[in-house]
Parts: structure tokens; C-alpha cells; sequence
């Protein structure tokens, strides 16, 4: 067992890194097993670069809502109580909607394999499919 008393996790805005917008990364649990853990609160239009993950991704929703893409895929709009599984290997971006902040709990399975910023463009287009859905 491990316990991990609230007192020594890092918390801190991320901007820039691998994030677009102000992020606030809140790390729950440092790498273990293969496992990470963050809470992260992305500001109104900030988001994560592409990225995927090894062994898969588990977000759990908390407050706000957001967007996430699969390459390829739809966007779809999360929000509040909603839970979202990413394989492992499959390329995906999330954040914040434009207009609302967006808190998320990842858990992450095995190393976060991270590739190049998600576009405005990109970003705007998606909101806008969303917005007219």
C-alpha cells in the first residue's frame, strides 16, 4: 500500500509544455506500476497537445465541460460525471470547451507519448461541430 498525503503532491499552472492555454496540473500520483495519476483543470479554450498513451487512458470528469478527439474520429463534448477510455496506442487530444472551464481526473497507463500542439484552426472547427450538434 501506499499512501500519498495531499501535503507533498505538485500542483502548478502548465503553460506551454504540453498544453495549449492555462492549464493547472495537479499531480495525484506520481508514476507507480505503470500508472499516473492527474487532476487537471483546464481553463476556458486550453486543451492537450496529441498525445497517446501505452497501455490506455481513463478519464473521469469533475467539473465543466470539454472535448475530446481520437485522430480520425468525431469530437465529442464530455461533461460532469462522464467517464472516457482510450485505448492503448490510439492518438487523442482533450481540454475545455471555449466557453467553459473543464476538470478532469486522468489516469494514465504506462509512459504518455506526446506529438505536436493541436491546432487553432483544428480546435475551432471542432468546437463550432460541437456547438451546432
Amino acid at each position: 500500500m501506499k499512501h500519498i498525503p495531499a501535503g507533498v503532491r505538485d500542483v502548478g499552472g502548465k503553460p506551454g509544455s504540453q498544453f495549449s492555454g492555462n492549464v493547472f496540473n495537479y499531480l495525484t500520483m506520481a508514476a507507480t506500476d505503470g500508472v499516473t495519476i492527474n487532476t487537471v483543470t483546464f481553463n476556458p479554450g486550453a486543451r492537450t497537445f496529441w498525445h497517446d498513451h501505452t497501455n490506455g487512458q481513463i478519464l473521469l470528469v469533475v467539473a465543466g465541460r470539454g472535448l475530446t478527439q481520437s485522430e480520425g474520429g468525431e469530437v465529442t463534448e464530455i461533461a460532469t460525471g462522464d467517464t472516457v477510455w482510450i485505448p492503448a496506442g490510439e492518438r487523442h487530444w482533450h481540454g475545455a470547451t471555449a466557453d467553459t472551464f473543464m476538470t478532469h481526473i486522468a489516469i494514465s497507463l504506462g509512459p504518455t507519448v506526446w506529438a505536436e500542439e493541436v491546432a487553432e484552426s483544428h480546435y475551432s472547427s471542432a468546437t463550432e461541430r460541437t456547438e451546432t450538434a
